[in-house]
């Protein structure tokens, strides 16, 4: 297989979608204008509404426009894209899809290679997985054959399981391409090669001299049109049992033995495992929620969560999470990652601090609460790249030190463009490399530690509202940090200040 040009017919379950307007269909346009994909590769969008080919196009057509600001050939690109009707409960029609994809892949020579994007409600995942392969869309041709499933996987780990039985009762896990779109970001995949490839860094990566890792991710907007699915999943469930929980394990997970997709799977998995597991009377000292009440963003009044939607009036609902999470292994013992994610916070910002510990006796401070701690900022978005702090001579009379910054901006990735993590994903997803998809074993130890905090949750009676909009959480949530003798560091400006 050429690994610069795979062949594949991708099928995408939900082409009428948000989801395949926003990210998909620009994304796969990007690898076709960069040369990812050739001629030899066809889509095949499936839904129940009776469109045609042509009104399929123009909405393929429209979401490349809305989205990017290239868009030239695009009708000799959308003419690459099949509408099919489906209906995901008849099995007539996995059998004439069958038939029709036979016909596509002779038409452009894709030697029977099948991406099926599952691009819809959860619900559906098992029953479609399990009639591709009774009814020959699998095995019956002689290609390779993916199934790449976008999240939630499971709203607990029971719930994970039993779908994961389901679908792996009709494909093999080497098949099964679980998609978590931060993996596929240019500064997550950064955080390996600025470990292992930096002994300036992997030597003092350990807790000898680092004291604490902060990892957040903020957002400005409140629920939006999401408010259904968001009310049963909550800050947890949407960003902390994958997104969250997918950096620490990054950050803390040993050197691979090689850059295979096995070995780094592995170590992750020994992070996950190696989480320090709260007993039920413990979750209060180590998490905290909060859900936001109305305030302020750039001025504007905004409103409370529970003011977005009818439905969310009495919500219980958490959107915003604070928490510690220990490692327990021999390089991470002692020191606490803390996460931090949340919705109408101060600003749009994704984060990695790490701060090292101070050394002994430090001689250039007369007041040593003034001292400024060595940082790496690993910012992911939307500022993509890195910052390394480091204290230096202050200018003029005198022997004090003042923090200076060394800086890298990764100019090269636009960190406004959302498609672009799901374009290097669908890429690795043809041409075989799953690395930076999650092995059931990582969202099952996953599942394990959020389930730990949600069941204690669940018995309980929240105080919500808890943060104005506009603030960056609960207060709680500082005092998390200060009762350890640390801070949050602050995330919406590159500052070396609290």
């Amino acid at each position: 297989m050429n690994q610069l040009k795979p062949k594949a017919i991708i099928i995408i379950f939900g082409a009428t979608g948000d989801l395949a307007k926003r990210k998909l269909f620009p994304s796969i346009y990007r690898l076709c204008q960069h040369g990812k994909i050739c001629d030899n590769f066809a889509v095949v969008g499936i839904g129940r509404r009776p469109w045609s080919n042509e009104l399929f196009r123009e909405n393929v057509e429209q979401s490349i426009n809305d989205t990017l600001s290239s868009n030239e050939d695009l009708e000799a690109f959308s003419s690459h894209f099949y509408y099919h009707p489906f209906d995901v409960t008849d099995v007539e029609h996995y059998k004439s899809l069958n038939s029709f994809l036979t016909e596509l892949e002779g038409h452009y020579d894709t030697d029977g290679n099948r991406i099926f994007y599952l691009a819809m409600a959860p619900e559906f995942f098992g029953s479609i997985a399990n009639n591709l392969a009774q009814y020959g869309l699998k095995d019956s041709s002689a290609g390779w054959t993916r199934l790449v499933i976008e999240k939630p996987f499971g709203h607990n780990l029971p719930s994970a399981e039993a779908l994961n039985n389901e679908i792996r009762a009709a494909f093999d896990e080497e098949q099964i391409y679980r998609i978590d779109h931060y993996l596929g970001k240019e500064m997550v995949q950064n955080i390996e090669v600025i470990r292992f490839a930096n002994g300036i860094f992997e030597h003092l990566w350990n807790n000898r001299f680092i004291s604490n890792i902060q990892i957040t991710s903020s957002e400005v907007l409140g629920v939006e049109e999401r408010a259904h699915y968001y009310d049963i999943s909550g800050a947890t469930r949407d960003m902390a049992q994958n997104h969250m929980l997918q950096m620490v394990a990054l950050l803390a997970m040993e050197p691979p033995i090689k850059l295979e997709t096995k070995e780094i799977r592995s170590e992750k998995v020994k992070v996950l495992r190696a989480m320090r597991q709260m007993k039920p009377d413990e979750v209060g000292d180590y998490f905290v929620r909060g859900q936001y009440g109305p305030g302020k963003i750039d001025g504007e009044a905004v409103n409370g969560y529970r003011q977005e939607a009818s439905e969310l009036e009495e919500s219980h609902t958490e959107t915003f999470l604070a928490g510690k999470v220990m490692i327990d292994n021999y390089r991470w013992a002692g020191v606490p990652f803390y996460i931090r994610t949340g919705k109408r916070m101060a600003g749009k910002a994704t984060k990695i601090v790490v701060e090292f510990k101070d050394i002994p006796m430090n001689l250039y401070y007369k007041d040593q609460n003034e001292k400024n701690p060595n940082l790496l900022v690993i910012n992911i978005y939307p500022n993509e790249g890195i910052t390394l702090y480091l204290n230096a001579k202050k200018a003029g009379m005198g022997s004090q030190a003042e923090p200076i910054k060394l800086s890298y901006t990764n100019n090269g990735v636009d960190g406004i463009n959302t498609p672009e993590a799901y374009e290097k994903l669908l890429h690795d997803c043809m041409i075989g490399d799953a690395t930076n998809f999650t092995h059931w074993d990582e969202v099952k130890y996953s599942w394990r530690f959020i389930d730990s905090i949600l069941n204690v949750w669940s018995e309980q009676q929240p105080n919500f509202p808890n943060y104005a909009a506009g603030s960056m959480g609960p207060k709680e949530a500082d005092a998390l940090l200060e009762k350890d003798g640390f801070h949050w560091w602050p995330v919406t400006e590159d500052k070396h200040e609290n």
